[in-house]
């Protein structure tokens, strides 16, 4: 959201009241579809065996019908915001929430979650990247703009690099509860280049909003500071709990990212 709008200020063309929207759809996503995962994963049993933060349902923290609710009153308030950015932009984006929400439900929920099947990232990169930024930017400006591209593109390399090592550290256990994720498929060492491949498409975005908007972007490249000793826990083999800390640092990682990015397109807008 934060990346969004300031391509949307360096354009000239930012509403602040459709960003805290867009803000409030993109909050309302990420929590309905945290508590969908919680749900599907506790139901199916694929949390007993965690080695990550607790899961409600699969520590019997909660009951799964009280997650699921949850899941869906989240899923609610992002609809609602939806709607109105709709109405006051175009009816189609209603359709682009409908996906999102389906995607969001289906990656561990249904008979055949496509997160099982290594799938899991190509949702995160495309939905909390391209679709969350470029759809920000756009109910603001109602135009195309390149910068929006190159910055979804980055938040979503960095937000699949959370996923890659939550789903890196989880090998073991996904592995046994049938969880057929990338890092499965993958193995152990090419998931660790994986995460590497997505710190530098993350490097190489910031690089791809300065040659569109401001040079001032390059600035962005400071998310290295967190992100090179995230990426070297990664490569020097550490596993299971030892990777927790890598999941909030790959997330710091991200929001500098979107900080000093939309710092540089606000300062040059």
């Amino acid at each position: 959201m934060l990346a969004g709008t300031g391509v949307a200020a360096y354009a000239d063309e930012s509403v602040w009241w459709k960003a805290l929207l867009a803000l409030v759809v993109s909050l309302a996503l990420q929590v309905a579809v945290n508590y969908a995962n919680d749900y599907s994963d506790g139901i199916r049993g694929t949390d007993d065996e965690r080695v990550g933060p607790m899961r409600l349902v699969g520590s019997g923290a909660a009951a799964p019908s009280a997650v699921k609710r949850a899941a869906f009153v989240a899923f609610g308030v992002a609809g609602l915001a939806g709607l109105v950015l709709a109405a006051t932009t175009a009816w189609w984006l209603v359709a682009v929430g409908l996906v999102c929400v389906v995607a969001a439900w289906f990656y561990t929920g249904g008979s055949k979650p496509y997160g099982y099947l290594g799938l899991g990232e190509v949702m995160v990169f495309v939905f909390f990247g391209l679709v969350a930024v470029i759809g920000t930017t756009y109910v603001q400006t109602e135009d195309w703009q390149w910068a929006a591209l190159y910055a979804g593109a980055g938040i979503g390399a960095l937000a699949c690099a959370i996923l890659v090592a939550n789903n890196l550290r989880d090998i073991p256990t996904d592995t046994l509860a049938g969880k057929r994720t990338l890092a499965v498929r993958l193995g152990d060492q090419r998931t660790r280049y994986l995460y590497l491949l997505l710190v530098l498409a993350a490097a190489a975005a910031v690089v791809a909003v300065a040659a569109a908007a401001t040079w001032w972007a390059l600035l962005g490249l400071g998310f290295l500071v967190v992100a090179v000793p995230a990426t070297r826990i990664v490569l020097r083999g550490a596993a299971g709990p030892a990777l927790i800390p890598v999941l909030q640092q790959t997330g710091l990682a991200e929001l500098v990212w979107s900080v000093l990015v939309t710092a540089a397109l606000l300062v040059r807008g």
